[in-house]
């Protein structure tokens, strides 16, 4: 039976969008597939409804470089309401508790907030995506069921308190993949002793990317009214997801060897880790390799075109 080919135009890039709250990261992310009539993109990491911000989307050949993306550091400006805890931790959630917020001093806030700094333990929310035996915990969530979950490893860079407003602290959480600023919030809220949710969140960086090179939603509808170059105008090339790694510019040669998926011998090559691989004059980007013990440097993802 022969595969059905994806419908849509070849479109290779990136795409910073600034998501608007109250969409889900992938009814965002086919609003703009739509937009650019893209035969194929992803999402890299979900932001709640609730949450607004940098949603990085990776078109055609980028979607084998998303991984990266997902495994990247992320930056966050989180509003915490005190004195109130929901089912879910944050604003959407039903109301479980309410209880008195202390008159907390600044300095009171910020050494509660230090005991959260550096690497830590932390328990995933019942609503969540992650999945028990195929099934996302969300789901089991809104059918009224609890289950244990083991506790993960994540790191939490920097957590500093940009104002304090009566029962609202404003947080800059800089932090590993995998944090939930819900959980962070609601745990801080219980350090306090008054319990705490979170009611409003923006993603301010995604890995190398930042808030201000994205795009807002409503101003892809607007250059959409112009043509699909204009929407191909936003996109950032493929390679930009890997932002300021080691880069192995390669002859032809080389690059034909690699693309065998041959392992090579590059001089003055890093000596570990992975590389972005360029050929000729640096302009054409091929993907990424990985220095093997050795020193040779093995293909780990590449492109189809290019090189």
């Amino acid at each position: 039976m022969a595969r059905r080919r994806p419908q849509g135009r070849s479109v290779n890039g990136i795409l910073l969008l600034d998501k608007p709250v109250g969409l889900t990261s992938n009814a965002a992310l086919q609003q703009v597939k739509r937009l650019f009539k893209a035969a194929k993109a992803g999402h890299t990491g979900n932001l709640d409804p609730l949450a607004s911000g940098l949603l990085p989307l990776c078109f055609g050949e980028a979607t084998k470089f998303s991984a990266f993306l997902l495994d990247s550091d992320k930056h966050y400006i989180g509003t915490c309401k005190l004195g109130v805890t929901t089912t879910s931790a944050d604003a959407e959630g039903e109301v479980l508790e309410r209880n008195p917020v202390g008159n907390y001093s600044r300095a009171e806030v910020e050494a509660v907030l230090a005991g959260f700094v550096g690497e830590i333990e932390q328990i995933p929310p019942m609503h969540s995506a992650i999945k028990v035996n195929g099934e996302p915990l969300y789901k089991l969530a809104h059918q009224g069921k609890e289950i244990a979950r083991e506790p993960r490893q994540i790191t939490i860079y920097a957590l500093e308190l940009v104002s304090q407003d009566g029962d609202e602290l404003i947080l800059d959480v800089r932090c590993s993949k995998g944090t939930y600023i819900r959980t962070l919030v609601e745990d801080i809220g219980r350090q306090l002793g008054c319990g705490a949710h979170l009611c409003a969140l923006r993603r301010t960086g995604a890995g190398p990317f930042s808030i201000d090179q994205a795009v807002p939603l409503s101003e892809l509808e607007h250059r959409a009214e112009s043509g699909l170059a204009a929407l191909d105008q936003a996109l950032l090339p493929v390679e930009a997801a890997l932002g300021e790694w080691p880069e192995l510019v390669l002859t032809d040669n080389t690059a034909y060897y690699l693309r065998q998926g041959q392992a090579v011998q590059i001089p003055q090559a890093p000596t570990s880790g992975l590389v972005r691989l360029v050929v000729g004059d640096g302009s054409r980007f091929i993907g990424v390799g990985r220095i093997l013990a050795d020193g040779r440097v093995a293909p780990q993802r590449l492109v189809s075109h290019g090189g």
